[in-house]
């Protein structure tokens, strides 16, 4: 589990034969996540290998953070560089999804497919929730808040206590600046210019993403399709692990084939 230009990763390398899928899949997390929000069934599809990152200012990695997208992507697209791939297969979840969508558009030729989960065009944030992550005292009241808003009904206590637990580890400022960076992202008018494939995978209980967004991705995109997971929240790979590595192998195997 490496660190290089200041990012860490998780790798998995499951490919039996390497030149088969010659380009990585990259997983990227949302605002205020980790590595982690990944679970171990997406992180490690069979057939392919898997860089599960953490962005600046979150989990292992260093620095504070950056506060619009478009730096994100700078970061990912000099990391990538640095590990040592031209193209991936790029997803992300919720602010990842905004990451990996502008990548697609700032440097189309570096993303073989897309994948977009729990995410949208344009990402709005709660005024009161920018306003409780800006300071340190308001800070766990405004991941109370995150977490319900977070999750379906059906997920698991457990489930929601060890995420509370894991963005409290980061620093409120970064989560606030990463919630900031969402609230200004907006490439809604520039959706027809994404010529790579694209899967959409959205649940239908997402509070914080409504499912129509994903609706919206999947029919703007014109090369995109939508994977509904039905009762799901915001945090759809952490609920329902099994059904999205499902539909993000199959993806990835048909861009392969293509």
């Amino acid at each position: 589990m490496p660190q290089v230009d200041h990012i860490y990763y998780a790798e998995a390398d499951l490919r039996a034969e390497p030149a088969r899928a010659p380009y990585p899949i990259v997983l990227v997390h949302g605002a205020g996540g980790t590595h982690l929000h990944w679970p171990p069934q997406v992180r490690r599809l069979p057939g392919f290998r898997t860089l599960a990152v953490d962005l600046p200012g979150h989990g292992r990695s260093e620095g504070v953070g950056e506060q619009e997208i478009d730096a994100y992507v700078r970061r990912l697209v000099s990391w990538a560089e640095a590990v040592g791939f031209s193209q991936a297969l790029w997803v992300g979840h919720s602010m990842g999804g905004a990451i990996v969508l502008s990548l697609a558009l700032a440097y189309p030729e570096k993303v073989r497919g897309l994948g977009l989960v729990a995410t949208g065009a344009r990402l709005p944030v709660n005024a009161r929730l920018l306003e409780s992550t800006a300071h340190a005292e308001t800070f766990p009241l405004a991941v109370e808040t995150i977490m319900k808003w977070a999750f379906s009904p059906q997920a698991s206590p457990r489930l929601r206590k060890l995420a509370a637990q894991r963005m409290q580890e980061v620093r409120h400022t970064v989560v606030h600046n990463d919630f900031a960076a969402c609230n200004r992202f907006d490439v809604s008018k520039r959706l027809g210019d994404i010529r790579p494939p694209a899967v959409v995978i959205h649940g239908t209980a997402d509070k914080m993403t409504p499912y129509y967004y994903g609706e919206f991705l999947a029919q703007a995109i014109p090369q995109a399709r939508l994977v509904t997971v039905p009762d799901a929240g915001h945090m759809v790979m952490l609920e329902r692990p099994e059904e999205v590595a499902k539909a993000l192998r199959a993806f990835a195997e048909q861009v392969l084939a293509a």
